[in-house]
């Protein structure tokens, strides 16, 4: 039986948001499935010196919210056959009381950053190219802690995953969500909280663990080389919707 991954062999992947946690972990995977690699993020010195540390093929540094930054990033870059949209930050505040543009980060970090690359890059993009983006736990369970902008735009994700597999077909659309996993977005959004916090989702959990960003990191690989994977959500959460 044939490897799966060995559908990535010398194809161009693209993964923006692959400085740090699941996205640097998927392109390392990539990497030794055979893929040439190109990272992106928004700082210019991390970019450089994890796509030197790691031996992959570039990078790149903008800010997906902004269409004028992410064309010419992208630009020299002659074909995609994999693109995976991983960026965003842990958006929250109450919706009567926050600051509006800070809300609306949570769509522009996500949709619409998808929306200005997806364009950038054009026919570009493969004929047979795949496209993940990433939602998250919150899409189908928000709490009442200031997630409702968040929460929405991460079922935004995965609503426009299935609209873009029929526009875009037959490129492969699908999202990625993950359940609880243990990155530096993780710690940094939940901050001083976090020990308590994680001890009572431990308990919690099925699995009582925490993911790792390798176990998801691997879902962005099945969800790039299984070429029958279209429209769908793939959750890795250790079954945190069940409890």
């Amino acid at each position: 039986m044939s490897n799966l991954f060995n559908e990535l062999q010398g194809k161009t992947v693209l993964i923006v948001g692959g400085t740090s946690g699941i996205g640097l972990s998927a392109a390392i995977q990539a990497k030794a499935a055979g893929a040439a690699v190109i990272v992106t993020g928004f700082d210019v010195g991390r970019a450089a010196g994890v796509a030197a540390e790691h031996g992959f093929a570039g990078y790149r540094a903008f800010d997906v919210t902004r269409a004028e930054s992410a064309a010419p990033a992208l630009a020299d870059i002659p074909a995609v056959d994999h693109l995976v949209l991983l960026a965003g930050s842990f958006v929250t505040g109450s919706v009567l009381q926050t600051e509006l543009p800070h809300l609306q980060r949570a769509f522009d970090e996500r949709l619409w950053a998808a929306v200005h690359i997806i364009r950038a890059l054009g026919d570009r993009l493969a004929a047979a190219a795949s496209i993940t983006f990433i939602s998250g736990m919150l899409a189908d369970r928000p709490n009442a802690h200031g997630t409702a902008i968040l929460a929405s735009a991460s079922a935004a994700m995965e609503a426009f995953a299935r609209g873009l597999a029929l526009e875009l077909a037959p490129r492969r659309v699908n999202t990625l969500s993950p359940g609880p996993i243990n990155t530096p977005l993780f710690d940094k959004a939940l901050g001083a909280g976090r020990d308590a916090y994680v001890a009572n989702l431990e308990a919690t959990l099925p699995l009582h663990r925490l993911g790792n960003a390798d176990e998801a990191g691997a879902a962005v690989l099945f969800l790039m080389a299984n070429g029958y994977m279209n429209g769908a959500t793939l959750h890795v959460d250790g079954g945190v919707r069940l409890v």
